[in-house]
């Protein structure tokens, strides 16, 4: 045994001289990763080398396909945007490709509409009344990514008009093995990113800037299985994380953690659309701030049934209210013969260690029922059931608000206006300016919810 050890450390010593004698140990770690966003690894296709230009103006898309056709015949691999501006029209992927964007490269969407192909998906779901138009588009691949430090822009500002004529920015649909990460997502004319009855999807470390139209929803996870969301970075017009089921599928088994949300609708949502439910699903570790309704939504009322859900460890600061909890029935399927899908069932929910300050409505609402304090167990009726809420503190204005709870029957409010407790009390009875705020949050959800023309 000494013998091996002295020969392993004789081997050790000795290649250590010999990378000294021709200077490669001066190659540091961080070194070697800078030359990778540079040169990337042996066998990535350069998209200059197919014609790309990269002025921000010459329209790349021929020059683009041919780089992610050649990779996919050779196998699959990476295609490699070097710094440059890259105006495209729809983006098709491939099997087994990887679009890899450095630091310093912007893929723009262009400005005009007949840039992006009508794309019908063999997937049907609702959001097939939604718009049929992306920047990016995947149908049925496998072992597909986006990944790099650059900067995918839709220019959504260009677009005006209700959902057909405002593309999506990326639309993943029934693809295995995706991943997502690094890259900065900002402008769509629509949902920034969809991702429709998927599986095996990770999204990492990605920045979301989009307010610059309607229905800037931040990221949209339909439907989808094994999903993992973390290190995100999203400040969007429309809900910042929204899980939703506009089909006959459910979003099962998603884990949302170390992400910073903010949002001018919802900052972490389920629903609205829940034809196919929603199953094992975990939230843990975030910072919402500065959103306009909800800090946590879960809403289900187009049948399905919502099991298992458990939040923890969120802090939350100006936000509209900090938990909204709906249970409905808006009865909306995602086919003409779905209608009247009948109340759904939302059980076995876990939310513990949630702190939220100068919150306009310091309150959990489950439908018109307000829940403060100490743990409690809410049982109502079959539909809904199980929801368990650990010790936790909201707070407005920085002072903390505490009442009594009260149990609801579960049923849908007539007017969606939750009893704004304490805050109408505290600042001269239902009248208060305070309470007058908390209502209105709650009109705006409720109205949100009733329209069946919203997107999501």
């Amino acid at each position: 045994m000494q013998f091996l050890l002295k020969a392993t450390t004789s081997r050790r010593r000795f290649l250590a001289r010999s990378l000294a004698a021709s200077g490669l140990a001066a190659v540091t770690l961080r070194g070697a990763s800078s030359a990778m966003e540079t040169n990337p690894k042996s066998g990535a296709l350069n998209v200059k080398d197919f014609g790309a230009i990269g002025d921000g103006t010459t329209l790349d898309t021929v020059a683009l396909h041919k780089a992610i056709d050649a990779c996919a015949g050779n196998g699959g691999g990476t295609v490699w945007f070097p710094p440059g501006r890259y105006l495209s029209a729809t983006i098709f992927l491939k099997r087994r490709v990887t679009l890899r964007l450095d630091s310093g490269a912007t893929l723009l969407g262009s400005r005009k509409l007949e840039d992006y192909p009508l794309t019908l998906a063999s997937t049907r779901s609702y959001t097939d009344s939604y718009t049929e138009r992306s920047l990016i588009y995947a149908e049925h691949l496998e072992h597909i990514g986006i990944e790099g430090r650059g900067v995918i822009d839709g220019q959504g500002g260009a677009f005006k008009g209700p959902y057909k004529v405002r593309p999506y920015l990326l639309r993943i649909i029934g693809c295995r093995d995706v991943s997502v990460r690094d890259v900065t997502l900002k402008d769509s004319a629509m949902w920034v990113q969809h991702y429709l009855a998927c599986e095996g999807v990770r999204l990492d470390g990605i920045t979301v800037t989009s307010k610059c139209n309607a229905n800037n929803d931040g990221m949209d996870i339909d439907g989808c299985q094994r999903v993992r969301i973390a290190n995100c970075d999203i400040q969007s017009g429309d809900d910042a994380i929204a899980l939703k089921s506009t089909l006959d599928r459910p979003c099962r088994h998603v884990v949302v953690t170390n992400c910073i949300l903010s949002s001018d609708c919802n900052a972490f949502k389920l629903g609205t659309e829940s034809n196919g439910g929603f199953e094992n699903i975990l939230m843990s570790n975030c910072a919402l701030y500065d959103t306009r309704l909800a800090g946590i939504a879960l809403e289900v009322v187009d049948g399905g049934r919502l099991d298992g859900v458990s939040i923890s460890h969120v802090t939350m600061q100006n936000v509209g209210g900090p938990i909204f909890i709906r249970l409905g029935n808006r009865g909306r399927g995602f086919k003409a013969e779905m209608a009247g899908l009948g109340i759904c069932s939302l059980r076995n929910v876990s939310l513990s260690g949630i702190q939220a300050i100068l919150a306009t409505c310091a309150s959990l609402s489950i439908d018109r029922v307000d829940l403060h304090g100490s743990a409690e167990v809410v049982k109502t009726n079959e539909f809904l059931t199980g929801i368990v809420i650990s010790p936790w503190l909201a707070a407005s204005n920085g002072a903390a608000s505490r009442a009594s709870t009260r149990r609801g029957s579960g049923s849908e409010p007539s007017d969606g206006e939750p009893d704004c407790g304490p805050m109408g009390d505290s600042q001269g009875g239902s009248g208060g300016r305070k309470a007058k705020r908390c209502r209105r949050v709650a009109q705006r959800a409720e109205a949100r919810g009733r329209d069946g023309g919203l997107a999501g």
